[in-house]
């Protein structure tokens, strides 16, 4: 029973050495030079940067994508149901038809609140002020 845990001890020493070699490697071949004024910048790809790199966004962008990546890891979820759900009949339908209905209630929760909307109402009428 000691040797199967063994093997485990086996590929964890030769991790570390794996990582020391790489850790070795990138300091004996890394650049050793000041950095010039191109490193201070915020983008280092070659365009000049336009205003400053603290400019505030809007929250709605993030919440965009927090609701673009959550519709999507659930739908995500439907390929493996897709697979097996003639195996398993009418209740695997079912319980895909229950959870696409989930999905549609949510849609249609943040659709109704306005936060699929680049501008909401209330922003339209502050922008005029």
């Amino acid at each position: 029973m000691a040797f199967g845990f063994a093997s485990v001890l086996l590929f964890f020493v030769i991790g570390l050495i794996f990582l020391a070699i790489t850790l070795f490697l990138s300091r004996l071949i890394q650049y050793k030079g000041k950095p010039g004024v191109d490193k201070y910048i915020p983008y280092e790809c070659g365009e000049i940067p336009e205003g400053s790199a603290w400019v505030r966004f809007n929250i709605r962008f993030y919440v965009l994508a927090l609701i673009f990546i959550i519709f999507d890891v659930e739908i995500l979820f439907l390929l493996p149901w897709a697979v097996v759900f003639k195996k398993l009949g009418s209740f695997a339908f079912i319980e895909g038809l229950i959870f696409i209905a989930i999905l549609a209630v949510g849609l249609a929760y943040v659709w109704k609140r306005g936060d699929l909307d680049w501008v909401k109402a209330g922003d339209l009428e502050a922008m005029k002020e």
